[in-house]
């Protein structure tokens, strides 16, 4: 049988773009196809409220961009890629005025956090000593780490298998060091009384240890362009606003790879894949959605404490028990009254985002799973608490509930943006259990989306490992 492709990538989200670049830098004859009219899944970037604001349809602040493994060898900066760096990666504003700031150095950021700063240092200075080793082992499917990273692996192993709640209260006796980690804790979207939850706190409070979380020059789309232009330039071919809704679609090829949510693919895939795979993949438990609203804004956020206005993000919620009940709530399915809110401020580091003297402004809460609750007032509420003055800067807004999230990105099933819950039972079995994760039983078929490890966030890590399976099932030796 003849080929047109070596392999088909459906769908251009990172993942997606990793991997077809991954094939395609390995010397296979590679195809996107995408179903929207440009490349990207979450790394799209529009103006949304008024001309002249550029805003992040989704992702929008990077550490993991800059820290992956495998981003960081590609020649992306050749390519038009930009990284603007802010003074601090994160705040954590108190109700008494003061923030807390998660900043390069160990030692700077425990100066803030009283008599946990030296519990603090000893806790963090290890890791931020070993980052780009222990990055590189967290970022991957359940393996054996290296000889050499057992030590380190094992140490942060023994900390992240807590519930962020009981780590946090064990590690810290105040409530400020106990929030700035519920703050990093909270971009797991669980609740902080399941297991792993700590190792989502650690791994972001590190990431602001080994670099300043920084956004893409331009909007986050600067990244899909920046992958798309070296997959064009290793002989790619992309195919745009074709949405693939069965395999008799695609062009003939050795490999197909899906950068979709598990229900997209048994929708494709039909009968191409066993009854009790497809009936495990629509078992994959989704977790809680998002509501989010862009702001164009007069001005800056008029931030009570200065040193937020210093941080690309901004985690709103108060203490500990104030942002693990927020997240409890959303898992369960509920809202928040007090939501827990990610504030991101681009405009502030990127002044292409905005028109001079002005300012864009993005903010988003968890929510339950396809929730049609309005949070507007609930968000700008958190957000006025720490920044009053904030709702009369508001020239005009892009209110962004859960179904408006999948309907502009179907992967994002029930507004569902890290790729599913990750929680015990799905952190080291994402979507199923199997040794090879993006393998499917269809020795053709492969998932590489966010729904395989390590998960959501723009590292391009579910892409790469997903592309070394299909390299070695064409027996092609994988590049090191």
């Amino acid at each position: 049988m003849s080929f047109a492709y070596d392999a088909v990538v459906i769908g251009s989200g990172p993942n997606g773009l990793a991997a077809a670049v991954a094939l395609a830098r390995a010397g296979l004859s590679v195809q996107i196809v995408e179903a929207e009219a440009e490349l990207g899944g979450g790394l799209r970037s529009r103006e949304l409220t008024l001309p002249g604001y550029l805003h992040d349809v989704c992702s929008a602040v990077h550490p993991l961009g800059v820290l992956s493994p495998y981003l960081r060898t590609l020649p992306l900066a050749e390519h038009g890629l930009t990284w603007c760096y802010p003074q601090l990666s994160a705040a954590h504003p108190l109700d008494d005025g003061r923030a807390l700031v998660l900043e390069r150095s160990v030692q700077a950021t425990a100066e803030r956090l009283g008599r946990d700063a030296r519990r603090y240092v000893r806790v963090m200075q290890p890791f931020a000593r070993d980052a780009e080793a222990l990055l590189g082992e967290l970022l991957g499917p359940l393996h054996v780490p290296k000889l050499s990273r057992i030590p380190i692996f094992t140490r942060f192993g023994m900390l992240g298998v807590w519930p962020a709640r009981g780590l946090a209260r064990t590690l810290f006796r105040d409530d400020a060091a106990r929030a700035l980690f519920a703050g990093c804790v909270a971009h797991s979207i669980l609740p902080f009384d399941k297991l792993f939850t700590s190792a989502v706190g650690l791994l972001f409070l590190l990431t602001g240890h080994a670099t300043d979380w920084p956004m893409a020059q331009g909007g986050s789309r600067a990244i899909a362009r920046a992958l798309a232009g070296l997959f064009a330039a290793h002989g790619g071919s992309v195919v745009t606003g074709q949405r693939v809704t069965s395999l008799s679609q695609l062009p003939a090829a050795r490999a197909y790879l899906f950068d979709l949510a598990p229900k997209q693919l048994v929708e494709i895939a039909g009968d191409a894949l066993p009854a009790g795979y497809r009936a495990r993949l629509l078992r994959y438990r989704y977790g809680p959605g998002v509501f989010k609203l862009d702001y164009a804004l007069s001005g800056p956020i008029p931030w009570r404490a200065a040193e937020c206005a210093g941080a690309s993000t901004v985690h709103v919620g108060g203490t500990l028990d104030e942002i693990a009940t927020s997240e409890h709530a959303a898992f369960g399915g509920q809202v928040a009254d007090k939501p827990f809110v990610m504030v991101c401020q681009q405009s502030q580091f990127d002044p292409s985002r905005a028109p001079a003297g002005k300012h864009t402004g993005y903010a988003y809460c968890h929510v339950p799973h396809g929730c049609d609750v309005d949070m507007t007032k609930a968000v700008e509420r958190q957000i006025e608490r720490f920044a009053p003055g904030f709702r009369e800067l508001i020239l005009e807004r892009r209110t962004w509930f859960p179904r408006d999230l999948e309907r502009d990105n179907a992967s994002h099933i029930g507004g569902v943006i890290a790729g599913g819950a990750a929680d015990i039972t799905q952190l080291f079995t994402r979507p199923v259990a199997r040794l090879d994760p993006y393998r499917t039983p269809n020795p053709k078929l492969f998932l590489c989306s966010a729904a395989t490890p390590p998960g959501g966030g723009v590292h391009g890590m579910c892409g790469y490992h997903a592309a070394r399976s299909v390299l070695r099932a064409l027996g092609v030796t994988p590049p090191p």
